[in-house]
């Protein structure tokens, strides 16, 4: 064998082996590159995964804060409506006139009087619309006058320095009473849904 027979084995033996090198490398190569890939697309879908669930609380908070707004709305129309309806309520109240004012004016005062002994010096006082209707109504009490104005809608206060009693029989306590016991039924027959 000669020398150039032996050099060209080496080579041919280098070459191969070059050749296996790089195949390997980039088998190797081939192989890091499928990983990155794998890994880059397991990493899109972590992030695209949170990006819908970001998504989905953003979605979810705004339209249950819309929700809560429209809640509120609402009950701020429930409390308006029910404001005006108690409004035309007094209106209509401190209206009242003639027989039907007289008449319960005179059942206001007559339970009034029925809180106080006989014999006691009683103040009474009303609506200053009302003092004409009260001195004549008050009459009929002995040891009862009409002592000034009351703001109210009508209706009379009335109190007695002997037993240190003072008893409020107004429009607006009445009114009062009657809209707090019966304010749901009122909202329900208003808001029927």
């Amino acid at each position: 064998m000669s020398l150039d027979t032996v050099v060209e084995d080496i080579r041919e033996q280098a070459r191969a082996r070059a050749d296996e090198i790089r195949d390997e490398a980039e088998a190797e190569a081939d192989e890091i590159l499928a990983d990155a890939e794998s890994d880059a697309e397991e990493i899109r879908e972590e992030i695209l995964a949170d990006a819908d669930r970001t998504i989905e609380q953003e979605r979810e908070q705004k339209l249950s804060s819309a929700k809560l707004e429209a809640k509120q709305a609402r009950l701020e129309a429930r409390r308006d409506v029910l404001q005006s309806v108690r409004s035309d309520i007094e209106q209509d109240v401190a209206e009242l006139s003639g027989d039907e004012r007289e008449e319960l004016t005179a059942v206001l005062l007559e339970a009034t009087a029925e809180e106080f002994d006989d014999g006691e010096s009683v103040e009474v006082y009303g609506r200053a619309d009302d003092q004409e209707l009260l001195e004549d109504l008050l009459e009929d009490y002995d040891g009862y006058e009409y002592a000034g104005e009351y703001d109210c809608l009508g209706g009379v206060v009335a109190d007695s320095e002997q037993s240190r009693v003072r008893v409020k029989n107004t429009f607006d306590s009445i009114l009062d009473e009657v809209w707090e016991n019966n304010l749901r039924e009122i909202s329900d027959r208003l808001f029927e849904q």
